[in-house]
């Protein structure tokens, strides 16, 4: 059976990929150079990588079912469960190991509502999520790293150690927001105990703080257009794959603006 989505035909690519064809591919250059798609013994796939790479994607940005979504490809359920399988991590973000020196990043979490409870849990939205712990650059407002999922009901002190977000950083500035005290984080001043006011530089920090920590909402706001990160049905590492794939394709975005 034909499929109705296919790679080559560009138009397809910018409402199911969230990308340009210029990007997308760039993307499918990298995953061969990177050894993707080697030749396989016995039944080779049914899709060519292309189209593979714009199923996995599609599925995140759309949060269809695969019962939905394999017919649009022409392929099974099961074929596309395989795709997915198999193509989500090598679509993860790799975490930057190095930082040149004055490098400053920004971290936060987010809260991605996840079906499966074995690692999820009620957060303060009252339903069951994950808490993701999101680095990126300042300066190139890239994502350098994201942490492992956390049940939902963790606070982002907390999740900000239990994810392994903190030790990836190493030595970097990193500046968060006021729910991260007591973790040496470069975050807000507070009035103490018996302060009426901040004085003047006190409070002019701030607004400088709040400006430039609002680029990792940023960041969510854009990769919060892939859809599964709104009520993720995937199990076990799942949610992870999907966070560092949206992450990565976030950072391709970026580093070749369409157009």
């Amino acid at each position: 059976m034909a499929g109705v989505i296919t790679a080559s035909e560009p138009s397809w690519i910018g409402p199911f990929a969230g990308l340009s064809p210029r990007q997308f591919g760039k993307l499918i250059t990298t995953l061969r150079r990177a050894g993707v798609d080697p030749a396989r013994k016995g039944r080779p796939w049914s899709l060519a990588l292309e189209d593979r790479v714009l199923l996995v994607v599609a599925y995140w940005r759309t949060n269809l079912t695969l019962r939905q979504l394999a017919p649009l490809f022409g392929i099974s359920k099961s074929a596309a469960d395989r795709i997915i399988d198999h193509l989500g991590p090598a679509l993860a973000l790799q975490p930057r190991k190095r930082f040149r020196k004055g490098t400053v990043l920004i971290v936060d979490g987010t809260l991605v509502p996840t079906r499966d409870h074995t690692i999820a849990e009620q957060s303060k939205n009252y339903r069951y999520s994950t808490n993701h712990q999101v680095v990126i650059d300042a300066d190139t407002r890239q994502v350098v790293d994201v942490g492992r999922p956390v049940p939902g009901n963790r606070n982002d002190c907390r999740a900000w150690e239990l994810s392994g977000a903190k030790d990836a950083v190493r030595k970097a500035t990193v500046i968060a927001d006021g729910g991260y005290r007591g973790t040496g984080l470069v975050i807000p001043h507070r009035r103490e105990k018996g302060q009426a006011e901040l004085p003047a530089w006190k409070e002019e920090h701030n607004a400088s703080h709040r400006k430039v920590r609002a680029r990792v909402e940023h960041a969510f706001a854009r990769m919060k257009g892939w859809k599964i990160l709104l009520d993720c049905r995937l199990k076990g590492d799942g949610v992870h794959q999907a966070m560092l794939g949206i992450a990565r394709l976030h950072n391709l975005a970026l580093t070749y603006p369409a157009g």
